[in-house]
């Protein structure tokens, strides 16, 4: 596949064309020319789109497609077309599927599925077995099979020992162990952020407490250990104060912000609306402002959309009894462009593949292309024509948002929405 891509805003602060505008010249997958015009054009598709920017891949680290087991809730070839049309080249595949992903076999059987795709994905694998949180399922053989992290999705390892034996085994091979953190007894039966607007409506709240008290027993371990941890979806504000202080201390913490978290705040559940029930869970205002600071100054690292795909049987139901999780693939550039600047959007859209693949890309002569293609400008309402997913619990139907992604270009292929 030959393109020229032209006229495009670079948008990436490593690359040395950062803020210019340019023509990018792809030549079977790799970037051979960037320049102010690119005249020569044989054998080449020119792609002339308006106000058009490019930025490298956007990785995303938490992604729930279902298949296998849930293929109600979403599959895996739609799935990949559901990223690739929101404008992410890669994304860290969770392991809540049916059967777990907690073996070689697993992790093998979901990246044989995506041979050939545009978009790069990357098995998590669950960290214990059945992601029961009780014994340590078989982490180095699904890293040599393939899988960048491991980790229980939304469960938290309430036996610190476990957590403790796993971030020591994972040090020995440069594994990356991933922590959720809710401390399961203090959110007990809670459903929404315990506050005000939870006592108004009469719904058992989980405690920004909860987070806190078991981030600060995680970071003690991986302080302990001297291992690497990756603190997933943080949301309040005395999260952000003790990761901030942990990586003041040198504990190689990492940590991640849900899109729905940075934009929303638990005011939007006052009408019952059971597409704002996540995990962790909406919060306030005070809380929302801490984790944008916390992106600013580089003590969260990454922002995902924690993509979660319900299917309707069990969305639409009571607030209590629904499960958690909303899709978020479609509408996370367009949630963000309020939110944050663009370069910082771009930055920690970006900033998941250096730490879980240890690689590192840049808009620049020579290099894979590995490329979004996004209008930052452009003003709609999120609809559900915009959603792209089988599942249609998303929390941002109705949200103002700005900016179109038109695509991808990745493992020599273009896909355009």
């Amino acid at each position: 596949m030959n393109l020229i891509l032209r006229q495009a805003r670079v948008i990436d602060i490593k690359s040395p064309f950062h803020n210019l505008v340019v023509d990018i010249k792809i030549i079977e997958g790799k970037i051979v020319e960037i320049a102010a015009e690119i005249l020569t054009t044989e054998n080449c598709r020119e792609i002339n789109l308006e106000n058009l920017h490019v930025s490298p891949g956007w990785f995303d680290s938490s992604v729930c497609f279902g298949e296998p087991g849930y293929e109600d809730r979403e599959t895996i070839s739609n799935g990949i077309t559901v990223a690739s049309k929101s404008g992410f080249t890669d994304i860290c595949l969770q392991p809540n599927t049916f059967p777990i992903l907690d073996n070689q076999a697993q992790i093998k059987f979901v990246l044989n599925k995506f041979i050939n795709a545009a978009v790069n994905v990357h098995p998590i694998g669950a960290l214990t077995k059945n992601s029961e949180g009780k014994d340590m399922a078989e982490i180095f053989d699904m890293q040599n099979a393939g899988a960048v992290a491991f980790g229980d999705y939304k469960k938290d390892i309430s036996n610190a020992n476990v957590l403790k034996i796993a971030l020591q085994y994972a040090k020995d091979f440069e594994g990356t162990v991933i922590a959720f953190s809710q401390e399961r007894d203090l959110a007990k039966n809670g459903v929404v952020n315990e506050g005000i607007i939870a006592t108004r409506l009469g719904l058992k709240g989980i405690s920004a407490l909860s987070e806190a008290v078991q981030i600060n027993r995680n970071l003690m371990l991986a302080e302990y250990t001297n291992a690497k941890i990756h603190i997933p979806t943080i949301s309040s504000q005395q999260s952000v104060e003790l990761i901030r202080s942990a990586k003041n201390r040198g504990i190689k913490v990492t940590c991640s912000v849900a899109v729905h978290n940075l934009v929303l705040t638990d005011n939007a559940i006052l009408d019952f609306d059971t597409n704002y029930k996540v995990s962790p869970p909406l919060r306030t205002e005070n809380d929302r402002q801490a984790l944008i600071e916390g992106l600013l100054d580089d003590t969260i690292d990454m922002i995902t959309t924690d993509h979660n795909p319900i299917d309707i049987e069990h969305k639409k139901m009571e607030f209590d009894f629904a499960l958690d999780g909303t899709i978020g693939l479609e509408s996370a550039f367009g949630a963000l462009t309020s939110t944050l600047p663009l370069e910082i959007i771009i930055d920690k859209l970006t900033a998941a593949r250096q730490i879980f693949t240890n690689k590192l890309l840049t808009v620049d002569k020579n290099q894979k292309a590995c490329l979004t293609l996004f209008n930052p400008h452009g003003l709609y309402t999120f609809d559900h024509k915009n959603i792209l997913s089988k599942s249609q619990n998303s929390a941002f139907l109705g949200l103002e948002m700005r900016g179109i992604v038109y695509g991808i270009v990745n493992n020599n292929q273009l896909i355009l929405a």
